[in-house]
């Protein structure tokens, strides 16, 4: 029997459950003698619930092996649906983006990407609706097939613009399910705070270690992005520092090697002095535990082109004040690797008309960096030259 025809038979295993509910409601305009009925007489249990457990892992595994990208991907989605013991098995199956480089589950777009090559997506800006669509994938396709993650709509008020951020292109409200967090920014537009409505409890357990946001009853504040003033007009790309308050410094600096530590402890010092290694060991713990900033790739002058340059390995074709290139912002007293200073986390670049890519990486979530990319869609008057 083939993957098709077992989600097949799912789907109509669902729909005769869904006739059953709905005739057994439709008599219950009269009065009946009641008779108490056991609880597995009276509530109709799926025949796929009763699998053995070795061949529903066996099952699921394929699935989700064969079903690489979307809308194929929605079969791994179907599989947890079915009841709770395919669900079980289905999350355990199933591993988050840093470990396998997929988005599957909602709760996945709060989760870091992967730490080795990044999450490719795209965004569609809608300019009479204000509204802004992140897809999974290269780059559209010719059906329009493609998987939304996220949507943002743009709310102008007073004092502020407010960027709504929902699962659904329809439903913005902040009652919905639907409703992820926002981005709020300051008069000027030159400030930026990211709202996430997620608990901190949740978030925590989706989240690896390392990355995992502080706990919170609560939406928490999960990072602020700032634009640098350009008070003197000059030309050039804008400057932005983006302050990740979830996530600490020490998620992307490697430990350091047991040969430093060695030779840290058979240099001791003179007594009564410190030496400056042990003053960088008293040092590194706490600015490892500060939020990580995140600040632009210095771009370079083309002097055949006459313009700043940023290598996007292909990804952004048109030119924009809008491109950027996001790196680590690590101070150097924490001797910290030339690749970890270089490695690119978030990139966003025009490759058509209101069409925009975004990639990001470890240890940005897709909801942080949808917000990040968004915020350059706001007017900065007092950014640019």
């Amino acid at each position: 029997m083939s993957f098709k025809s077992i989600l097949r038979d799912l789907k109509e295993v669902r729909d005769g459950l869904g006739g059953i509910s709905k005739r057994t409601w439709s008599k219950s305009s009269h009065i009946a003698p009641d008779h108490t009925v056991t609880p597995s007489e009276s509530i109709p249990q799926s025949p796929w619930a009763s699998l053995p457990p070795e061949l529903l892992l066996e099952i699921i595994r394929r699935v989700e092996e064969s079903e690489t990208a979307w809308p194929a991907r929605a079969a791994v989605v179907s599989c947890a649906s079915v009841c709770k013991s395919w669900r079980g098995i289905t999350m355990e199956i199933v591993r988050i983006p840093e470990q396998c480089g997929k988005l599957t589950f909602p709760i996945s777009l709060k989760q870091p990407g992967p730490r080795d090559l990044p999450i490719q997506c795209f965004i569609k800006r809608n300019r009479a609706t204000a509204t802004y669509s992140l897809y999974y994938g290269l780059m559209p396709s010719e059906t329009e097939n493609d998987k939304l993650l996220l949507a943002a709509r743009r709310v102008r008020r007073a004092t502020c613009t407010d960027f709504v951020i929902s699962l659904s292109a329809k439903n913005f409200s902040r009652r919905s399910s639907t409703y992820v967090g926002k981005l709020r920014s300051g008069f000027l537009g030159t400030k930026f705070t990211i709202y996430d409505s997620q608990t901190g409890s949740s978030t925590a357990q989706a989240q690896p270690k390392q990355a995992s946001p502080k706990l919170s009853a609560t939406s928490y504040t999960s990072g602020t992005i700032t634009y640098e003033l350009n008070v003197l007009r000059t030309r050039g790309p804008r400057r932005m520092h983006c302050v990740m308050d979830s996530i600490p410094l020490s998620s992307v600096i490697s430990e350091p090697s047991a040969v430093k530590e060695e030779e840290a402890s058979s240099s001791p010092s003179p007594k009564g002095e410190t030496s400056s290694t042990e003053k960088e060991n008293i040092s590194s713990p706490k600015l490892l535990d500060q939020p990580l900033v995140l600040k632009n790739k210095s771009p370079r002058w083309h002097e055949q082109l006459q313009c700043w340059c940023l290598n996007f390995k292909g990804r952004v074709t048109v030119a924009s004040v809008k491109n950027f290139q996001l790196v680590a912002d690590i101070d150097p007293s924490l001797d910290a690797l030339p690749e970890e200073h270089e490695r690119v986390i978030l990139q966003f670049g025009k490759i058509g008309k209101d069409i925009f890519t975004m990639d990001y990486r470890y240890p940005l979530s897709a909801f942080q960096a949808f917000a990040i990319c968004i915020s350059s869609f706001d007017t900065k008057p007092a950014c640019e030259g």
